[in-house]
């Protein structure tokens, strides 16, 4: 099991200033809340979630519409 397949990053604005890397899914989804929770108050803040092996974005918070 890739240990770096799940990849969080929090982004202020267009700069990214936090990085997360996790092999199980769920490990990295159960973070989310918890990165959005801590960080969530910076200007422009972004947490992204991304599949690694699959380049796929599995959510991003706050939700894009």
């Amino acid at each position: 099991m890739d240990d770096q397949r799940f990849h969080l990053t929090l982004h202020s604005g267009t700069r990214p200033v936090m990085h997360g890397w996790w092999a199980k899914q769920a490990t990295a989804e159960d973070m989310l809340p918890v990165w959005v929770g801590s960080w969530g108050d910076l200007p422009g803040a972004r947490v992204t979630l991304v599949d690694e092996e699959t380049g796929e974005t599995l959510t991003t918070r706050p939700d894009e519409t």
